[in-house]
């Protein structure tokens, strides 16, 4: 039985042996062909988008583990516990296949497109999609309509500070300690538009010149003509403000050897007030003398003196200094007619050397250079303006 036995299995063994050679191949074949199948996903665990770089043993893009799958041209696959918690059937869709030419379960040349790409837009897509946002972001804009009261004319405090009144923010105090009118009426709410042409505003009882008006006070020297342009080629006071785009003109005149203050603006209503003797604008002016001089001059000049063309008074008269027979003394009147003071002084019988206008109105000439040009400030200008009742 056991050498039976033996015979048995030596021959089972022959029978392997002697059967094997043709069968042993199918058999091999047949493990390669399962091995192949378990490097392609089933079709129930197929996955479209890309799993790994591109070769055995790559990094997976989710994850980062190298998911390598099982042997693939000899490459050793080393899955990881992470590929496998991704979910799917038998830990999960396998990664890291080859994907080059002549791997299984992909095309041909290239990574799979996967299913988060977007694909890639035309350039006439893109160009629409410009030209839409530029559309709606270039709408013409609708005027809403005014819903409180007249929106013309400007802030009342952006007018005052363009007036050199301060800063919008000064402006706005102005206003709230009531210090502001407008058209006679004190203003104590922010935000009032007004009229810089037509309305009449003042700060503390004087009013503000709005930016188109300019005012101007020059210190003319002697030997200056007091007109703007002069056809003998002498120097005039349009000399003085040629840079000026606004034309300009002088309030008053000056004699050309007078010196002293005269004003330029091209206010022409202020300026016929000025100069117009109903409103009686007082000017000062310092005479240079000799003497001696009586006592009485004074009570004279206040009195009348009597000229070729009609009597001419002053307002007030001073001895303002006394070196020996050389006096210095103040004379102002209201009056503006041609070379008033001297005649009237020439008329008592003391000729004039020396003339200068100090003053004109409640302007002072001050420290104020010869031959130079300063703008007036708004306190003066309103004061002008209220010397004349504007």
């Amino acid at each position: 039985m056991r050498s039976s036995g033996r015979n048995n299995d030596s021959g089972r063994g022959n029978y392997r042996g002697a059967g094997g050679g043709p069968s042993q191949p199918k058999a091999g074949g047949k493990r390669d062909e399962k091995q192949q199948r378990a490097g392609r996903p089933r079709p129930e665990e197929r996955r479209y988008d890309v799993g790994g770089t591109g070769g055995p043993g790559g990094k997976d893009e989710r994850g980062g583990a190298k998911s390598g799958g099982p042997k693939s041209g000899g490459a050793k696959s080393t899955g990881s516990r992470g590929a496998a918690a991704r979910g799917g059937a038998k830990g999960g869709p396998r990664t890291g296949a080859k994907s080059g030419p002549g791997a299984k379960g992909g095309p041909k040349g290239g990574p799979q497109r996967g299913r988060g790409q977007a694909p890639a837009r035309p350039r006439e897509y893109d160009a629409q999609v410009e030209e839409r946002n530029r559309a709606r972001h270039n709408k013409p804009q609708i005027k809403t309509p005014k819903t409180f009261g007249d929106q013309d004319g400007e802030r009342l405090q952006k007018v005052l500070a363009r007036a050199g009144m301060g800063s919008r923010r000064a402006c706005e105090e102005l206003i709230d300690q009531a210090r502001v009118e407008v058209n006679g009426q004190i203003v104590m709410e922010q935000g009032v538009r007004v009229d810089p042409e037509k309305d009449e505003i003042k700060v503390d009882g004087l009013t503000v010149a709005t930016q188109s008006y300019l005012f101007f006070a020059l210190n003319k020297p002697a030997g200056v003509v007091s007109t703007m342009e002069d056809p003998d080629g002498r120097q005039c006071l349009g000399d003085y403000v040629t840079n000026r785009e606004t034309r300009l003109f002088h309030v008053g005149r000056l004699d050309t050897e007078t010196e002293g203050i005269i004003l330029l603006t091209n206010h022409g209503e202020l300026a016929h007030r000025l100069t117009h003797p109903r409103y009686g604008v007082k000017k000062t002016y310092l005479a240079a003398i000799q003497g001696p001089l009586p006592r009485d001059l004074g009570k004279q000049l206040k009195d009348g003196i009597q000229l070729e063309d009609g009597y001419a008074r002053a307002d007030h008269f001073r001895v303002v200094e006394n070196t020996g027979k050389n006096y210095l003394v103040e004379v102002t009147l209201h009056e503006g007619r041609k070379h008033i003071v001297r005649r009237m002084l020439s008329e008592a019988g003391f000729p004039v050397d020396k003339l200068v206008r100090t003053s004109f109105g409640p302007i002072a000439l001050g420290d104020q250079k010869s031959g130079w040009l300063r703008r007036m400030t708004n306190t003066e200008v309103g004061m002008l303006m209220r010397e004349v009742e504007l």
